[in-house]
């Protein structure tokens, strides 16, 4: 049993930390089955492979230690720690450069001295999770087989959506944060929300094929800017797709540096909390940590038309 888990201890930090993921093969069953406790979906040792390559690719650091290894008769069960810096894209999910740490255990039974199958507790989804990104599994689709994959298509054409939506009223807002070399970027939206005052939390959805999305989705912090009836040229400066779009405008950086607009209506800063994978959008959950008001009347949005929001009249 010492060899066992000798040999078992080596594999797994020689194909975890140093990408040795051939050494597998020393200590696992041809027939090996991998189950994740999450989703309940199994998997083979060529899919292992490719996921630890893959989590290797963005973590390029990753560090592994295994806290324990417990082996009974043909039962074993494996408790680690895993370290590393969230430095390229995973999947659909951009980098962070963020480090996280993460535990997981795996249990499993033995076959003649090799590891015939596992029970995991972790895949990549929960790796996101700790680092503030919990998925919808949307950005790893192509390897979750059916019925897992949320089914999102429907009956209803896209042009009855637009009709419910163009009789919905909304402020105007511009998101914006500064990328990893201190450049301001920035967006128009209409898809803010309030979550709740106590504690002072916010959303924001935003398209992943947007330019501002790498930014944002590295950031740590936000801000949200409510346009004003004065501001219709900054709305048409955000829609476009001008690199610099803070070249003609005035602002300041909020405590934590993002752009706060000069002549907004309103004006917030806030600590992004989740990163929430909804398809083709990203949904951002933040702290609001800074207000800043004025008397500026906001401007209100309907219909792909732009209103003053002084002329409405009270019910």
């Amino acid at each position: 049993m010492p060899d066992i888990r000798k040999a078992v201890t080596a594999a797994w930090e020689a194909a975890w930390d140093r990408g040795e993921i051939d050494a597998l093969d020393a200590i696992i069953d041809p027939g090996y089955i991998r189950e994740s406790a999450g989703s309940g979906t199994t998997s083979g040792l060529a899919e292992l492979k490719l996921d630890i390559l893959d989590v290797r690719g963005a973590f390029p650091d990753l560090h592994t230690t295994v806290d324990k290894l417990i082996v009974d008769d043909d039962d074993f069960a494996v408790f680690w720690t895993s370290t590393g810096t969230f430095t390229n894209a995973l999947a659909a999910v951009p980098a962070t450069g963020r480090r996280v740490q993460t535990r997981g255990s795996n249990q499993g039974t033995l076959r003649n001295g090799l590891v015939t199958y596992e029970r995991v507790t972790w895949d990549q989804s929960e790796l996101l999770a700790d680092l503030g990104v919990p998925s919808l599994r949307s950005a790893f689709e192509g390897d979750v087989p059916e019925p897992v994959i949320d089914d999102l298509s429907g009956a209803l054409s896209a042009d009855a959506l637009k009709g419910f939506n163009r009789q919905f009223f909304t402020g105007v807002t511009v998101v914006t944060t500064v990328d990893a070399e201190g450049v301001p970027r920035g967006l128009a939206a209409n898809s803010y929300a309030s979550i709740s005052l106590e504690p002072p939390l916010v959303l924001i959805c935003v398209q992943k094929t947007s330019s501002t999305y790498p930014a944002l989705f590295q950031a740590t912090h936000l801000g949200i800017n409510i346009l004003s009836n004065q501001q219709r040229s900054t709305v048409a400066t955000f829609a476009s797709k001008t690199p610099d779009k803070f070249a003609s405008l005035q602002w300041h950086g909020g405590a934590h540096g993002s752009p706060l607009i000069d002549g907004s209506s309103a004006a917030i800063e806030a600590e992004i909390k989740e990163r929430f994978q909804a398809k083709t959008h990203t949904v951002f959950i933040a702290k609001v940590t800074q207000s800043e008001l004025s008397d500026a009347v906001p401007m209100i949005y309907k219909s792909g038309h732009f209103f003053d929001g002084a002329s409405l009249d009270e019910l």
